[in-house]
């Protein structure tokens, strides 16, 4: 990781020594914007990630994101390949390059079966929710919680394998509410930073003295499930209809009959998606059901007897 950044020449940036050729815009957030690069050291892409910093506190932020992204070396956690913070007069810019993932994210793979009238197979279901756990496992037992787990941040690599990405969100794993003070708090940061339709129950009416865990990643990871099962999330349409998402989560959901989805899985979904967080399972006992759910890899055959 370094902080030395210049940019050389037009449509070129040298960060940690090496030089990046801007190629095309990918997308843009409220503060943020990534851009396709391409390292002329290696011919490889990138995700550049420039992060707009109006503040100290903006700086501090995009800086613990970088921090969260070095905690891990895992095959389902993005890798963070270099960070520098860039003067702009009185503001700051954050940039995060990151490796780029020409498939996209899983929604775009929901979006794109959708248009033809399609579904990811069942098969396909249980193996991403296998690297998607794995991930999320790793990310628990480093003591934290991802917090914003939705389709489009889960990259897909070359291989299909999930990939979590956008780390900015993410806080310590069990948080002791001891008082409304604190409770109003967290309850406006998850207003902020957990998007609204994959938002756990808990944290839209913070309790006064209660624990806040990592199952709130358990209740996205449900929403994720349903998203891969149906085509959209259980409360994107609530959302999109201006109806209350916060209303509609304290209700049991009900899941549609599908001939596409055996019991198990129904079975998997619905205690993802347990309104009392304390009934909700934990990473670890969803990780155990799915490879026992797990299909044979590609080319294995199984004996019937």
């Amino acid at each position: 990781m370094g902080h030395a950044l210049c940019v050389c020449s037009r449509g070129t940036v040298v960060i940690d020594n090496k030089r990046y050729l801007f190629i095309q815009k990918l997308g843009e957030g409220g503060f943020s914007y990534v851009d396709l690069v391409e390292g002329l050291h290696d011919g490889h892409f990138y995700a550049l990630k420039r992060i707009l910093c109006h503040e100290q506190q903006d700086r501090e932020e995009a800086q613990r994101e970088a921090d969260m992204h070095h905690l891990f070396n895992h095959p389902n956690i993005l890798h963070l390949v270099a960070y520098c913070l860039r003067e702009r007069g009185a503001k700051h810019e954050a940039w995060l390059l990151l490796p780029f993932f020409k498939r996209g994210t899983l929604w775009n793979e929901i979006e794109r079966l959708k248009d033809k009238g399609n579904f990811l197979t069942e098969d396909q279901i249980l193996r991403l929710l296998l690297g998607i756990c794995r991930g999320l496992e790793a990310i628990h037992a480093k003591g934290y919680a991802h917090r914003d787990l939705k389709p489009t941040n889960i990259l897909l690599g070359d291989e299909g394998q999930p990939v979590l990405m956008d780390l900015g969100s993410m806080n310590q794993a069990c948080i002791h509410v001891e008082g409304s003070r604190q409770a109003l708090t967290l309850q406006d940061w998850a207003a902020q930073r957990c998007t609204i339709s994959y938002r756990a129950p808990e944290l839209f009416s913070v309790q006064s003295h209660c624990v806040i865990d990592e199952r709130t990643d358990v209740w996205s990871l449900g929403c994720v499930l349903y998203a891969m099962m149906f085509g959209e999330g259980p409360y994107d349409m609530v959302f999109q209809k201006g109806d209350s998402v916060a209303l509609a989560v304290q209700n049991q959901l009900s899941i549609p009959q599908s001939p596409r989805h055996s019991s198990a899985l129904r079975q998997l979904l619905a205690s993802m998606m347990t309104v009392d967080p304390q009934q909700r399972p934990h990473i670890p006992q969803l990780l155990s059901q799915l490879e026992v759910l797990q299909p044979p890899a590609p080319g294995q055959h199984t004996t019937q007897i």
